[in-house]
Parts: C-alpha cells; structure tokens; sequence
C-alpha cells in the first residue's frame, strides 16, 4: 500500500512539474527574450543539474563516436527545434492551449512508429489519432476559439514541437540509448545544445546574460529548466519501478495541470471550444496508450527503460 501510494505521489509530482513548463513559458518570453538565448540557459541549467546528479552518483559519463553523435541528433530532434517552435509560438498563443498541444504527442508517434515498421495497425490508436486531430481542429477552426484569429496562425508553428518530440520517441525507441542512462543521455544532449545554440544566440543577437537584471522572466526560465530536468528523471525512475504502462499515465496530468496552472499564474480563461478541444486529446490519450505487452517488448527491445520512456515523454 505505501509503494502505490508513492508512485501515485510521485506520478502527481512529475505530472505537476511539467505541467507548469507550459506557463513558465509564457512568462519568459513576456519581456522580450527570444528562442535561441531562452534555449541556451535552459540546455545549460539542464547540464549543471545533470551533471551534478551524476558527480553524486559517480558516475562519468562515456565520450565516444556513437555517445556524441546520439547526443547530437537527440539535441536538435529533442530540445533545439521544438523548444524554438514552442517559445516562438507562445508569445501569441495561450499557455493553455500550448498544453494541449504538447497531447499530442504520444497521439502522433503512433503514424510514425507506423511508417517505419515499428508498430501495427490498431483500429483504436487511430481512432486516438482522429480524435487528437479534432481537438486541433476544434481550436483552429471556430471563430470564438482563441482570442484573436490572427493567432490561429501560430498553431502550426506550436504543432512542430510535439512532432519533433514524436520523431524524438521513435529515435530513441529504435536506437536506444548508445549504451547510456536516461541521465547521462540527458546531460550530453544539453551539453551538445549548448554547443549548438550559443553561435546561434550570439549570431542573431538572442543572447543574454540570465544575471544581468535578474526578474520574473529569468526565473521562470529558472525554474522551468529544472522542473523539466527533474520531471523527465523522476519519470524514469518511476518507468523501472512502476512500469512503463503506469508512468504513462503522467501525459493526463500533463495536460490537465498544464491548463490548470496557466489559469493559476497567467489568469488564462478558455472558450468552449477549448474545453472541448481538450476532452478529446483526453479520449485521444487513452485510446493510444501502449498495451502492458507492447511496453515490455519495448524495454526488452532498448536493454533498459529509457526507450519505454521516452516513448510518452514530454
């Protein structure tokens, strides 16, 4: 009984903490700051938790062709393209909605996972992928949706990040991790972003310095980099504890305290066609969910539980 009670507490608190990403988002843009300074700080707080986590842990991290070139692509397909399309998407869209978006996700590593070969057929995981697409549709579509229609224009702007994150899943469910745990992976992913997005920063004139007149801005993005870092590994030790089909479970929380907590702190109210937009990402969540077998035969597949894992991440 205190076993369950734990991994429900602790499935709560991974569900809370990314769900709160969504509208720490919003509030690190307000002031200005764009994508590739605001990805910067965010892979670099990443990186000093991580690396901090592993120093308490002893346990170095292996530098070789393979850990460097999965790092590398995990970076851009991971964090650098859909972390760009969500911070250049919520300057104009509600946090909220930004939320429901992110449902997606697992809703679209299906077709993928399709196309490659990696799944079968499943009558009621398209009927999760069409019901997905309608909640879009509901908040596209109808002129009452979203505050303004001029905005509607940024969703397909907002889509690309739970796409890269579907692309992200089926990379790492078909590759594993070259040999890595999640927190190693983690940590020389951000690394690489690092790497990546200073030039990058620097070039177009998006860097800052995080110090340099320290506000709310600053310490949403703070925070938000380390509830993502804290939540993606609490959602990897509760996977090989729980299970992968139970850890799963965390994408309604998500969702849901991802809206909650844009009402919260940004005071965000949503149309009817929002609530409705968001009932059907829920049925769209349920009915795409991986079967008990389908989850062992992926932490079979990767030799640990990281594919499993990251197969309903984010």
């Amino acid at each position: 009984m205190k076993t369950r009670i734990l991994f429900v507490s602790v499935l709560v608190l991974i569900g809370l903490g990314w769900g709160i990403t969504q509208a720490l988002g919003k509030v690190a843009v307000s002031t200005g700051h764009r994508q590739f300074g605001l990805i910067f700080w965010q892979t670099a707080i990443a990186a000093g938790l991580l690396g901090l986590i592993l120093l308490v842990r002893r346990k170095p991290v292996p530098i070789n062709a393979a850990t460097v070139r999965f790092a590398v692509i995990l970076s851009l397909i991971g964090t650098i393209v859909p972390n760009a399309s969500f911070y250049r998407s919520v300057v104009y869209l509600p946090a909220g909605v930004m939320a429901i978006l992110v449902s997606t996700v697992p809703l679209l590593t299906f077709p993928i996972a399709l196309a490659l070969g990696a799944d079968r057929f499943s009558l009621a995981r398209l009927s999760g992928l069409l019901a997905g697409l309608a909640g879009v549709a509901l908040i596209a579509f109808p002129e009452a949706s979203l505050p303004s229609r001029a905005v509607a224009a940024y969703l397909p702007v907002a889509m690309i990040a739970p796409l890269f994150y579907a692309f992200e899943a089926n990379f790492v469910a078909s590759r594993g991790m070259a040999g890595m745990d999640a927190v190693q992976a983690m940590f020389l992913a951000s690394v690489a972003g690092m790497v990546i997005t200073l030039p990058l920063a620097v070039g177009s004139g998006e860097s800052f310095n995080i110090l340099s007149g320290f506000g709310r801005p600053e310490l949403a993005l703070l925070v938000l980099s380390l509830a993502h870092a804290l939540a993606y590994s609490g959602y990897v030790w509760l996977a090989s504890r729980a299970g992968a089909v139970f850890a799963a479970q965390c994408s309604y929380i998500i969702t849901g305290t991802g809206v909650l907590w844009s009402m919260l702190l940004l005071g965000e109210r949503y149309s009817g066609w929002i609530w409705a937009a968001l009932g059907c990402m829920m049925v769209g969540l349920m009915l795409v969910q991986p079967r008990p077998r389908e989850a062992l035969a992926s932490l079979v597949h990767a030799g640990d539980i990281d594919a499993a894992a990251a197969q309903d991440a984010r």
